[in-house]
């Protein structure tokens, strides 16, 4: 009988005590009961010296869930062993063995003694154990095993609490303590000057929020989670998130319950939050690979337990078969999960029914799986040194080179495997130095190991999941970090604004301004981009500005073109209708010189509204004015001496009124409308050569896109083009309505009177419409006036003459011109 089994009751005893002082309750659940009775719950291995294992394999509340991860840690430790056995020099000659136990993902401690783990060991012939995964189970491991000096080595339990060598003198660790991983995440903060934040807390011993707020980082709220009230615990968390007003949320959670706040989030669609990341979720595939949580989750920034690589233990992963390994119940219930069949007739409680029996080609060989990917191996490799560190210790001392190594009787320095005491083993592990397969040197500092840390980010990728993406590395206190590499969320882009009669921590982020960023937390004012440049949505950089002018490209380019070009061919075609019949009545009585020159200058009109459209250049500013101002000059000019000529016709039928008509003949008209258009002329060359049109950047109108336009530097003479057209226009509109009623059937100035009306009323709404258009639309609405008084010019004057030359031959006739 054992020292542990002659006294039982009284270490029950103690653990009980214990147990309530932590605030735990006992439990008693059949996932305890999981691997049967006690001589077989678990994996076994003989050996000269057996190594104990405790992993948390399965997860409550529901004790269903395998955790590949957990898994991937206890092969860790087979597979360190299995490496040691066949290794020559590392205690040559000494086979070790191993029984490995899964903690159930509670405290697996009760006062019946068929419930405690402790019970199943036998450790008379176990000077070590390797685990557990929790600090509060440490706690208690440690605090039992003290008496018997049994070395407990975690690969996950960061308590500082763990490091008081006067408590736990037989505890060891291969990861860091949270003190150091509380000292990188509070330089975080301080990096990216985030000083007022909230945190999600586990109810037990994980986690250092101290050590972070007394780092000049105030905490708004401290909302605790409970493993066992998890999902009400979750809803809670993240209400209080959402009401709080702290963008910031650190979390010091395992990533089961994590993921569950983050689900609760995504549900009431907070995901404007910036995390923080504690090591024990920050590289969680279960997370970063759920596209329902993905939004809420961009942009955790956090630490990371050291990636390391196993040369090795991905193809000794994908070599796993039941079939080689009949008694090992772990993989027996991976394989079930994973291919849905059963090696076996199962007897326990757990047994899948309707479970077809497994073929035997079910293999891990091929494809990518997460169990087999050995990429970035970090708590794996934790086990993996803890496995050496104890082996390097034993090797210290059976080899004899230590002078120091006592003996229980002090008759030899050497011990035979069977002789080999925990307290020697403790001894030597505060002294044992391992060179890791990077060529590291790895020893104990007391019960702590050197603080190595990777500092990570989740990033959103073109596919959708998120990717973790390495930004800087933490080794004791020297800190590398690439800023530059870091997307986090709803945070940068601003800037700090204090709150009148609140603590320094407290302030409000207020959004820049347009065109001013802030590429840094807590900016206390946002910088001014520099000229030819705005800033982006974010507000975070800021980029050069695209010049925007109305183009051939865009829908309203195109439109106006088609609408131009479509009316320059109507145009021609009535040009040629005109000629082809110029020696009809219908063509012959209405001036047919101007009506030819009448179709020119508008087919002009309707053209030199395409000079408007495209890049803005020096040549094209000053033309486009130019050919607008002349050719709606020559166009109005040949309806006003049209108009002219009909009166002076009908005035000149009154007797005494003979002589009238010298003055409107042929060379008189032609001489008219070139004075007329003369005076344009003119107006355009004083303009142009003063103060002409000149490409130029709106600056009235600042964003991303500039417009660049042709900038009117002499409003007045724009003016003077404008007013000059405007008189002609109201000149022979008067003309026209006053000769409205003179008996033709082919009345030209009732035509004239409603095509000036179109004219002027088109013209009078372009003055308001130009001044208040933004950027290119100016330009558009010009194009738009030109088009539209052009089209009203030919339709109301030449469609009805080519309705009766095409359509009504009968009336195109001297005598029914000359029946009124």
């Amino acid at each position: 009988m054992t020292f542990f089994q002659r006294h039982s009751s009284i270490l029950f005893l103690l653990l009980g005590l214990w147990g309530r002082e932590l605030g735990l309750g006992y439990v008693e659940t059949n996932a305890c009961y999981r691997w049967g009775a006690a001589g077989n719950k678990g994996l076994f291995q003989d050996g000269e010296v057996i190594f104990g294992g405790l992993f948390n394999l399965y997860h409550t509340p529901s004790f269903q869930d395998l955790d590949l991860e957990s898994l991937k840690h206890i092969y860790a430790m087979l597979f360190a062993v299995e490496e040691i056995n066949l290794n020559s020099t590392l205690l040559p000659g000494v086979k070790l063995g191993y029984q490995v136990f899964d903690t159930c993902g509670r405290y697996p401690w009760a006062m019946k003694s068929k419930n405690s783990y402790l019970l199943s060991f036998d450790l008379q012939g176990i000077p070590l154990i390797i685990g557990p995964t929790t600090s509060t189970v440490s706690i208690m491991l440690s605090r039992i095993l003290g008496p018997l000096s049994v070395p407990v080595i975690s690969h996950l339990a960061t308590c500082p609490c763990l490091s008081d060598r006067s408590k736990y003198p037989n505890f060891f660790r291969t990861i860091p303590s949270d003190i150091y991983q509380a000292r990188a995440i509070a330089q975080l903060a301080i990096r990216f000057k985030w000083t007022w934040i909230g945190a999600v807390h586990m109810n037990n011993a994980y986690g250092q929020l101290k050590e972070v707020e007394g780092k000049g980082v105030c905490l708004e709220f401290i909302e605790k989670v409970h493993r066992e009230t998890i999902e009400t615990d979750a809803k809670q968390a993240a209400l209080t998130i959402q009401a709080a007003t702290a963008r910031v949320i650190l979390i010091f959670c395992w990533y089961t319950d994590v993921k569950k706040v983050f689900k609760e989030l995504a549900k009431i669609n907070v995901t404007d939050r910036q995390f923080v990341a504690s090591e024990a979720w920050s590289t969680s595939e279960d997370i970063l690979q759920d596209m329902t949580v993905s939004e809420v989750a961009r942009g955790v920034v956090g630490v990371a337990i050291r990636s390391s690589t196993i040369p090795g233990f991905g193809k000794y992963l994908r070599g796993l078969h039941p079939i080689q390994n009949p008694e090992d119940v772990f993989l027996r219930d991976f394989w079930e999960k994973e291919f849905g069949c059963t090696q076996e007739p199962r007897s326990d409680s757990f047994q899948k029914a309707a479970l077809p029996p497994c073929s035997g080609a079910e293999t891990l060989e091929g494809g990518w799986h997460p169990f087999t990917d050995t990429s970035q191996l970090r708590v794996a490799y934790n086990v993996y040194l803890a496995v050496y560190a104890a082996a390097h210790a034993l090797h210290s001392i059976l080899s004899c080179s230590n002078e120091d190594s006592p003996n229980e009787n002090n008759t030899t320095r050497c011990s035979s495997p069977e002789q080999i005491k925990p307290r020697q083993v403790l001894q030597h592990l505060s002294k044992v130095k391992v060179t890791t397969p990077q060529g590291d040197l790895f020893h104990f500092q007391g019960a702590d190991s050197p603080a190595k840390y990777d500092l990570i980010n989740w990033q959103k990728t073109p596919e959708g999941p998120l990717k973790m993406v390495l930004i800087g590395h933490v080794d004791g206190f020297d800190f590398q970090f690439n800023e530059s590499a870091v997307h986090i969320t709803g945070l940068v882009g601003t800037r700090r604004a204090n709150r009148k009669g609140e603590p320094v921590c407290c302030f409000d982020c207020i959004p820049c301004a347009d065109g001013e960023i802030s590429n840094t937390t807590g900016s206390f004012q946002c910088e001014q981009c520099p000229p030819d440049f705005w800033s982006n949505d974010e507000r975070t950089v800021c980029i050069r500005q695209e010049l925007d002018f109305l183009s051939f490209n865009e829908t309203l380019g195109v439109t106006l073109t088609t609408a131009a070009v479509s009316g320059a061919i109507v145009t021609a075609a009535v040009f040629v209708v005109f000629l082809k019949y110029r020696q009809t009545p219908m063509v012959r009585a209405n001036n047919s010189e101007l009506s030819f020159l009448l179709l020119l200058s508008l087919k002009l009109c309707l053209l030199c509204s395409l000079v408007f459209i495209g890049h803005p250049s020096v040549s094209s500013c000053r033309f486009q004015q130019a050919a607008f101002g002349i050719s709606f000059v020559l166009c109005i000019s040949c309806l006003l001496v049209k108009t002219m000529v009909v009166l002076a016709v009908f005035r000149s039928a009154r007797p005494g009124s003979e002589a009238l008509m010298k003055w409107f003949g042929l060379s008189q008209q032609r001489w008219s409308v070139c004075f007329f258009t003369g005076v344009q002329v003119l107006i355009c060359a004083l303009w142009l050569s003063l103060s002409p049109p000149m490409p130029q950047r709106d600056l009235g109108f600042q964003g991303s896109k500039v417009t660049l336009e042709c900038a009117m530097d002499s409003v007045v003479g724009f003016s003077l083009v404008l007013g000059y057209i405007g008189l002609l226009a109201c000149t022979c509109l008067l003309l026209a309505f006053l000769a409205r009623k003179l008996p033709d059937n082919f009345n030209e100035a009732k035509l004239i009177t409603f095509s000036m009306l179109i004219f002027c009323a088109v013209w009078v709404a372009f003055v308001p419409a130009y001044v208040s258009s933004p950027g290119k639309y100016v330009v558009a609405v010009e194009v738009f006036a030109i088009l539209a008084s052009s089209y009203g010019l030919l339709l109301c004057i030449f469609a009805p003459k080519c309705f009766i030359i095409l359509l009504r031959p009968e009336k195109n006739t001297k005598k029914y011109l000359m029946a009124r």
